[in-house]
């Protein structure tokens, strides 16, 4: 079956064109578009989509307060449409719930791909949304760091490695592991911290302190 989405954008030239790039792939398809917030949330609600991609600023309801809602009662996964990567959300909305980031200036195969990993559970964090993370973490007060009773020590590694932004085979090199197992150990650390994806377990590991900001991380 397809992959279901919704796009929102105040912009309707950008909803157009995302939609036909969209639709030009055979495993996905674009279920509706949404000019505002409200909107998004009410065919969100409507019609069920696997994933949306939504715009970060637009009137009546911003892309944060829509997110929020739409992941309160449903199971789709957003993603963050942005014109610059070191946009001020970033942290916001990873705590919104949001999935990863996309820019707006994106290849076809990258929008396409992005959707695709998205609604396969993983997160889309490129290295500067991460670097990002680490900056705005950098300017509060430092939390006390605590390791997770549930986590074996091999996936506190394995945890600390996903929130620098290294994906599953870097985490295996890094390691020495089958990239398999590295799957099954962030399998492991989402069902035992109770997170949607690696997008919240980057939030998780920030604000717990098992990766401390600075200029080693």
């Amino acid at each position: 079956m397809a992959i279901r989405v919704l796009v929102v954008d105040d912009q309707e030239m950008v909803r157009a064109g995302f939609t036909a790039l969209l639709n030009a792939q055979p495993d996905l398809e674009v279920v509706g578009q949404a000019g505002d917030g409200a909107e998004a949330v009410a065919l969100a609600a409507e019609l069920g989509p696997d994933v949306i991609l939504m715009d970060v600023r637009m009137p009546v309801m911003d892309g944060l307060a829509a997110t929020r809602r739409i992941l309160e009662n449903g199971t789709a996964r957003v993603v963050m449409l942005t014109t610059f990567d070191l946009d001020d959300y970033v942290y916001a909305a990873l705590r919104a719930g949001a999935s990863g980031f996309l820019l707006k200036h994106s290849t076809p195969d990258e929008l396409a791909n992005a959707v695709r990993v998205v609604a396969a559970g993983d997160a889309l964090l490129a290295p500067s949304v991460t670097r990002r993370l680490v900056e705005d973490f950098a300017r509060v007060q430092p939390v006390v760091p605590i390791t997770p009773v549930h986590l074996t020590p091999r996936e506190t590694d394995v945890l600390r490695l996903v929130a620098r932004g290294l994906s599953n085979r870097q985490v295996a090199a890094e390691l020495v592991l089958a990239e398999q197992t590295v799957k099954t150990h962030v399998s492991n650390i989402l069902t035992k911290l109770d997170l949607r994806d690696r997008a919240q377990a980057v939030v998780y590991a920030y604000e717990a302190g098992v990766v401390s900001p600075g200029p080693r991380h």
